[in-house]
């Protein structure tokens, strides 16, 4: 995470608010992040080309330049190319454990930062382990739309306006960030190994079951694999590369 103090800058490309500091948040908390809105304050984005495999990219094109249509929640990439707009916060993170030292604001971690999760829009909610007093909270990296993987390193980058609640969880202990949205629950993790960050992802989603649906680990696992889905988050962000595993709320009806 960038981190601002006085004329110090932390390492990394984002445009970034905070450190915000969280009164009564302690290492061993988690602070819940419920993002009440996310607005687009202009009308356009961008993106570039470059990210996980870079031969695609013709150099000669530079940076496009999106339209954002505000009042139809929609983009035209090209003629006849229509995206619909879902913008969220590509990073929203706490400051990392101390003894990891200063960090860029490029690779997420334990500490959520640079996530890239494109379901933490409007009406989501984000779980966040605690390591230094005040947790030092930031938000940024503005995109209005962006497909899992974010394949070429960038979204339809853009500015965001938002309105955030902040929380402190005395409750709750944590690993690895996780997420909720009107429709499903999220686990997350991240390693530069993708093997290593798919099993984190899964296992953690499996503990969450098995903790909260009074599931034993072997239901949970089944669970996973009959209704979970597990996606590529990022591919971009080095060096550590994200994974997320969603599953679906429908799915726990009133027992018969």
């Amino acid at each position: 995470m960038t981190r601002v103090t006085g004329d110090r800058r932390g390492p990394g490309g984002h445009i970034l608010t905070g450190p915000v500091y969280i009164e009564g948040a302690e290492p061993g908390d988690v602070l819940e992040v419920k993002v009440l809105s996310v607005d687009l304050p202009i009308d356009y984005g961008y993106n570039g080309c470059n990210g996980f495999i870079p031969a695609n990219c013709d150099r000669a094109e530079g940076t496009q330049i999106i339209p954002l249509d505000r009042k139809t929640m929609t983009a035209e990439f090209l003629p006849g190319i229509v995206i619909p707009l879902k913008p969220f916060f590509g990073s929203m993170g706490v400051a990392p454990a101390p003894e990891i030292g200063r960090v860029s604001s490029n690779p997420p971690s334990r500490h959520a930062g640079h996530l890239d999760n494109r379901e933490l829009v409007a009406g989501s909610t984000l779980f966040i382990p605690v390591f230094v007093p005040g947790a030092l909270f930031e938000v940024g990296d503005g995109h209005a739309a962006q497909g899992d993987g974010e394949v070429d390193q960038t979204a339809i980058e853009t500015s965001l306006r938002g309105k955030l609640q902040l929380t402190v969880r005395k409750d709750m202990r944590l690993t690895w960030p996780r997420a909720e949205t009107a429709t499903d629950y999220i686990a997350m993790a991240t390693d530069p190994d993708l093997t290593v960050a798919t099993t984190l992802a899964i296992q953690e989603m499996v503990d969450v079951l098995a903790l909260h649906k009074r599931l034993t680990t072997h239901q949970a696992y089944q669970l996973v694999s009959i209704a979970g889905h597990v996606a590529i988050t990022q591919l971009v962000d080095k060096p550590n590369l994200g994974v997320h595993v969603k599953v679906p709320k429908a799915i726990f009806g009133t027992a018969r």
